[in-house]
């Protein structure tokens, strides 16, 4: 057995030292410097996820505004001077923004290649999202979401509320089954008609215990998500991959048929998926999944954070208040408990500068998203002074992080200051610099280029309304005052907003109005 062993070790020796001496790429001539790491395959993974800004920091420290590192079998090439971002998406010809985001959807929500290269589809996944998410169609997808969110927070949950009484539990909770449930029956409609059904009361219940119960398989799910980005197999993980199964039946398009007010978004998915894909209808419905993830999973963290920011400055929280009442003043809108909701269009939202502000800042201070590109051939990539080589099948990555916490661009960057995207008259700040020099990139939480998130605009307007609904109707602090801000959850590193590494006590109660 001892024998056994010192074979099995020897050999893992071996192998080892002779990844290490023919395994590791070579730096060549006119590339940028290399990481290698020292484990075989997983290069610098281990010292990246542990924590990716000061990995970064270190090695810009170390080689300058651009660097190599091999991670997971990657070879990703970070660029960190914000002033050559502006280059990188110059270069079309050479990258390729799909392959990733294809590849990863593929990975993790398990339906057939969305690449139509591939010939599984012919739709083009960008422009549908495009045509349903902005411009026209998110005047119906805002009016929807206000309709929603008053839904739920005021008749969804009225068995919890009664004036002059509070509700305590936790802050992430509470944003995660709000913005889930409205944003679940904004995207997805609802299985009751609401105009003429005599059983009315009793089917909101079981669709509300439907949508939670897809609630908690979306959280199961998403747990494991940065897994399944990692390219571990959903299979390794068995809740996860129960999770995501029912998730995919409860959105089989013979299900959605059911339901009334589907969106724009998911009408057109739908058809395109009967029209122009060989997709089987469960791999159709895994397409949804992908689509319910997108919309939830970097909204529900930011709306957390945004509250609990708020929650924590008194002068912040004054200021919203303030335009809240301002909006609604200026909208004859009337705030009361009497079944009339508020009703705020597009036009009304993007009149709120101070909560944009707000919205930014929080999400400056807990995005970690990460840009990738993929080389489609060997080139050389022309910054603003240098130019590089570029290997096929290399990654080339922004990291805005860096960016978000540069002191040179935001002075006390850690610090969060409610007013930081307002100028001197109160409008929309845009002026930033860096050594002098005025950056068009400062502000990344949804990528940049073309592969800048198309749902963006709806995300914001989502928060937006419900920070007006909470600001109008309740009556909001946290249960400690003096409670420390939450780490970030580092294990979400390059998905967008990072979640909170635990949840803070807060509570509630209906205003007297």
């Amino acid at each position: 057995m001892f024998v056994a062993s010192w074979i099995w070790g020897v050999a893992v020796i071996l192998c080892c030292v002779s990844w290490f001496l023919l395994g590791r790429r070579r730096r060549r001539q006119g590339e940028p410097p290399l990481e290698n790491g020292f484990l075989p395959y997983l290069g610098c993974a281990l010292q990246f996820g542990a924590n990716p800004l000061e990995f970064l920091k270190e090695k810009q420290k170390k080689h300058g505004h651009i660097f190599t590192c091999h991670v997971a079998g990657k070879y990703i090439h970070f660029l960190t001077d914000p002033f050559s971002y502006h280059a990188l998406m110059r270069q079309g010809k050479y990258l390729d923004w799909k392959k990733f985001h294809f590849a990863t959807s593929a990975k993790a929500f398990g339906h057939g290649s969305i690449d139509p290269a591939e010939g599984n589809t012919t739709e083009n996944f960008h422009q549908t999202f495009i045509r349903t998410l902005q411009g026209n169609a998110l005047d119906a997808l805002v009016e929807a979401m206000m309709e929603n969110l008053q839904y739920v927070m005021l008749q969804s949950r009225a068995p919890k509320l009664q004036t002059n009484t509070w509700v305590a539990e936790g802050l992430y909770t509470f944003c995660c089954q709000v913005m889930f449930e409205s944003g679940f029956l904004t995207l997805f409609g609802k299985e009751f008609n609401s105009n003429n059904d005599k059983n009315l009361s009793s089917k909101q219940e079981t669709e509300r215990a439907h949508i939670l119960n897809a609630l908690e398989n979306f959280k199961e799910f998403d747990k494991i998500f940065p897994a399944l980005v990692a390219g571990l197999p959903i299979h390794l993980f068995k809740s996860a991959h129960s999770a995501r199964e029912k998730l995919g039946e409860a959105l089989l398009h013979k299900n959605l048929l059911k339901r009334d007010n589907l969106s724009e978004l998911v009408t057109l998915r739908m058809f395109l998926n009967d029209t122009l894909s060989t997709f089987d209808d469960t791999e159709k419905a895994k397409t949804h999944v992908a689509v319910l993830w997108a919309s939830q999973a970097n909204t529900i963290p930011a709306t957390f954070w945004t509250l609990f920011y708020l929650l924590k400055s008194p002068e912040a929280m004054r200021a919203a208040t303030k335009e809240v009442q301002n909006v609604l003043e200026s909208a004859e809108e009337s705030i009361n408990l009497d079944g009339k909701h508020i009703s705020l269009n597009r036009k009304q939202l993007d009149n709120m500068p101070i909560l944009d502000s707000i919205i930014k800042e929080a999400m400056r201070l807990s995005s970690a998203s990460m840009t990738f590109r993929v080389a489609k051939e060997d080139f050389t990539l022309h910054l603003e002074n240098d130019f590089y080589s570029i290997r096929k099948d290399d990654v080339v990555a922004l990291y805005p992080q860096l960016l978000h916490f540069d002191p040179e661009i935001y002075a006390d960057p850690l610090t969060f200051k409610y007013d930081r995207f307002l100028n001197e008259t109160g409008e929309e700040k845009t002026d930033f610099y860096r050594n002098g020099r005025k950056l068009k990139h400062y502000y990344m939480p949804f990528g940049t280029g073309i592969a800048k998130c198309p749902g963006r605009l709806f995300a914001v307007h989502e928060i937006k309304q419900f920070l007006t609904l909470i600001l109008s109707y309740f009556e909001i602090e946290l249960v400690d005052s003096n409670v420390s801000c939450p780490s970030l959850d580092q294990s979400r590193a390059g998905l967008g907003i990072l979640q909170p590494s635990n949840d803070v006590d807060f509570r509630y109660r209906l205003k007297c109005l």
